[in-house]
Formats: structure tokens, sequence, C-alpha cells
């Protein structure tokens, strides 16, 4: 038996070169950075950071329901207090561990979103949203008045930060570096998620349900997911929130709070990868480099917010892709 002729390597077809996701560079980048951005910032400039990345998984979770997925919630905040509370009572009281317990938020919360989302497929637009309306003022019900297990108006005290393989986190610079890692794995799987057959049939789901349907796309079962995914995001920010402010009561859950996280989607860019981060940094930390107006500073972010949206509804990610769109034209057309 004769040995197989060797391919020649030069006559063997070139595979082209697969390119590198700019976006994917960016997060890994934007994480590298916010390691080191709290250094000598101090404890309450830390504490923001943190709590900017925690706000950014909660409107991760909702920019997938409503930008890519087309479905209007208004409960947002309701899956965040549900995620926080449910790892505040395991931490707390059964002395679960707060990985287990993380887990079991978005384990919860991607189950009630399920339950959440079967409306959906039977109404839509307002009266969609008249149906999370509800279902967020139940949950705050809820926390506020079944004292027995949330403690009611005086919430849940002494959460502790987790430990990381023997490393404690109490300090606000570990706590922030451990979040800077926990918003990156979410942020790559939804980075994932998207560009994956899941996250285009979400977008035609947006686009045009009809459409998609004739397409084979099951559309029950993806709005069902894009709710159940989006919730979990929720819960894994609400189950991030207890520990970095130790203390919970309901207040941050209220209804109030989600129409500020649709406003951060919105504000963000509705439909796009970053706008979740640019969103929630308008609504966490613009606030706070306006303290120095005073008690002006609420009435001058709501100016900037509002001019904001009338100049490019997209939000601020939308504003950034026609400057980019113009400069790309501006430049082809100088060659």
């Amino acid at each position: 038996m004769s040995a197989p002729a060797l391919q020649n390597p030069a006559a063997a077809p070139r595979r082209p070169a697969r390119r590198i996701d700019a976006a994917l560079v960016a997060l890994v980048l934007g994480a590298v950075i916010l390691w080191f951005a709290p250094v000598g910032m101090g404890r309450y400039g830390t504490y923001v950071l943190s709590l900017w990345l925690v706000m950014s998984i909660g409107v991760m979770g909702l920019n997938l329901t409503l930008g890519y997925a087309g479905q209007t919630s208004l409960a947002q905040a309701a899956f965040m207090g549900l995620g926080a509370y449910a790892t505040a009572i395991l931490t707390t009281k059964y002395g679960v561990s707060w990985y287990a317990a993380f887990g079991l938020s978005g384990l919860l919360t991607f189950a009630v979103g399920i339950l959440l989302g079967f409306p959906a497929l039977r109404v839509r637009t307002h009266y969609l949203a008249f149906v999370t309306l509800a279902f967020s003022t139940l949950i705050w019900l809820v926390l506020r008045n079944e004292q027995w297990l949330t403690g009611g108006v005086f919430g849940i005290s002494n959460i502790n930060r987790p430990d990381f393989l023997g490393i404690k986190l109490f300090g606000a610079l570990e706590f922030h570096r451990f979040v800077v890692v926990v918003t990156l794995i979410l942020s790559l799987a939804l980075w994932w998620l998207i560009r994956s057959p899941w996250g285009r049939a979400f977008t035609a789901l947006r686009e045009n349900p009809v459409r998609a349907a004739s397409l084979g796309i099951d559309t029950r079962a993806y709005t069902l997911l894009a709710f159940a995914i989006g919730s979990a995001y929720g819960g894994f920010a609400g189950s991030l929130y207890a520990p970095l402010v130790e203390f919970i009561d309901p207040s941050p859950f209220s209804l109030s709070q989600s129409l500020f996280l649709l406003l951060m989607v919105v504000a963000g860019g509705a439909g796009y990868l970053f706008g979740p981060f640019i969103g929630a940094l308008l609504g966490v930390v613009l606030p706070e480099w306006l303290r120095f107006a005073g008690s002006l500073y609420l009435i001058i972010f709501a100016t900037i917010v509002l001019a904001l949206l009338i100049v490019c509804p997209q939000g601020v990610s939308g504003l950034f892709e026609r400057g980019w769109n113009a400069f790309r034209r501006k430049s082809g057309g100088a060659r």
C-alpha cells in the first residue's frame, strides 16, 4: 500500500483570517481599566463605581428584553429586589454561601420571568407595560408588608460580602474588583448570546413577529426566553447589590426605580451592547458629578437627559453610531 500523498501547503485553500471582534476587545479592555480605576478614589468613589457596574447588569437584562426582543417591561427593579432579598435571606438567615445564593437568585428570577412572560404572549405594547407594572407593585408590597420574611420597612442588615478563594472581600476595593469580574463574565455571556442564533431570533422578534414566525422562529418560546434571561440578569444584579450596600429595604426596588432603569436603557441606547453601561453611567455617576451644583443638580441632570433624547432618540450609542457612520462616509469620499 502506498503512502497517501502529502498535501502541498502552498496549494491548500487559505482560510480567511478571523477578525477580532471590537466589542469583545472593548469589554476586556474596559474590565482591565475598571480593575485599576478606583486606586486613589477613596471609599465612596469606589462604591459609586461598583454601584454603576451593578446597575449596568440590571440594565443589561432590561436591554435584552426591551432593546433586542422588543418586549416592554416595567418590572426590572422588582427582579432586582427578588434577587437582593433572596440572597440576603439565604446568607443571613440560613447560612448559605453567597455563590449558591447568587445561583439560586438567578434561577428564581429566571422562573418568575418565564411566568411573567406568559402575558406577553397575549398582550403587547402598553397593555404589556401595565401587566409588568402590576407585577412590580405586587412584589414591592410583598417586600414591604411581609415583615416575618423580609423585615418590612426595617429591611435586612448585616449582609456579609463573600470570600473568594480564601481572600476576604470586605474592603471596598476588593469587592469592587470582584464586581468587575462578575460583570465581565455576564457581559461576555450576553455578547455571545446576541451573536448566537438566539440573539438573531430575538432581533427578528422585535422587528417583525409575523415575519419571524413565517421563517420558522418559535416566537412564543423566544418571548418567554427573553423575559426569563432579562429577569435573571436583574436577579444577578440584586444579588450583587445586597452585599455591596450590606443593608436592603424595599425602597430601591419600587416602581419609580423600574422607570429609572427604563430611562437608562433608552438614554444609553436600546438594542446596543454598550448602551446599558452608558445609560447606567448617566443614571448613577452623572448625578454624583453634578453635586457641585447643590440642590440644582437634579434639574441639570433632567435637562441633560431630556436634551439628549430630543437630539437623538436612539440614545448616546445611537449618537456615536451616527457620528461613526458620518466619519466613514467622509473618509470614503475623500479617497
